[in-house]
C-alpha cells in the first residue's frame, strides 16, 4: 500500500510545484502588462490555484500525514519534511491564496483608467515576496523527501548496519 501512496504524493507535487511554476513565467512574460491582460493573468492564477496548486499541496499533506500516523514514518527527514509542508500549507492558505482575488478586483477596477493602480502594484510586489519565501522550505521538503537523508546518529547507524 506503500507504493500508491507515494505515488500519489508524486502527482500532488507535480500539480503543487507545477502550478507555481505556470504562476511564475506567465507572470514573468506579462510582467508590464495592461489592466486588461492582468485580469486575465489574475483570473488563471485563481483558476490554477484552486484546480492544480491547492489540491496538489492537499494530496502531498495527506499522503505526508497517512505514512507519518498510519505508516509510523518517524524519522527525522520526515518530520523536517511535515514542517516545511506545514510552512508552505499556512503561506498558501492565510497569504497568497487570499490574495489573488484581490489582485484580481484590483486588476478590475484598474480597467477604467487604462493602467495598473498603486494598490495593485503594492499588493502584487506582496504577493512576489511571500512567494519567494516558499522557495527554501520547498526544495527542503522534497530534497527530505527524494533523498530521505539519516539525520541523527541513530538513523545512520540504523542505515549502515
Amino acid at each position: 500500500m506503500k507504493k500508491p501512496l507515494h505515488f500519489i504524493h508524486e502527482i500532488g507535487t507535480i500539480m503543487y510545484v507545477g502550478g507555481i511554476l505556470s504562476h511564475i513565467v506567465i507572470g514573468a512574460i506579462f510582467a508590464s502588462a495592461g489592466p486588461e491582460t492582468a485580469v486575465t493573468i489574475y483570473i488563471y492564477k485563481l483558476q490554477s490555484a484552486y484546480i492544480l496548486i491547492l489540491p496538489g499541496l492537499g494530496l502531498k499533506v495527506a499522503t505526508d500525514l497517512i505514512l507519518f500516523f498510519a505508516y509510523r514514518e518517524r524519522a527525522w527527514w520526515m518530520r523536517i519534511k511535515l514542517a516545511c509542508t506545514a510552512f508552505l500549507t499556512v503561506n498558501a492558505l492565510v497569504f497568497l491564496v487570499p490574495m489573488m482575488p484581490e489582485l484580481l478586483a484590483l486588476a478590475q477596477a484598474s480597467v477604467p483608467a487604462g493602467e495598473l493602480s498603486d494598490a495593485f502594484h503594492e499588493l502584487d510586489g506582496r504577493e512576489q515576496l511571500v512567494g519567494m519565501s516558499n522557495v527554501i522550505p520547498l526544495i527542503t521538503e522534497m530534497v527530505m523527501g527524494a533523498f530521505r537523508p539519516p539525520i541523527s546518529r541513530a538513523e545512520r547507524a540504523l542505515r549502515s548496519a
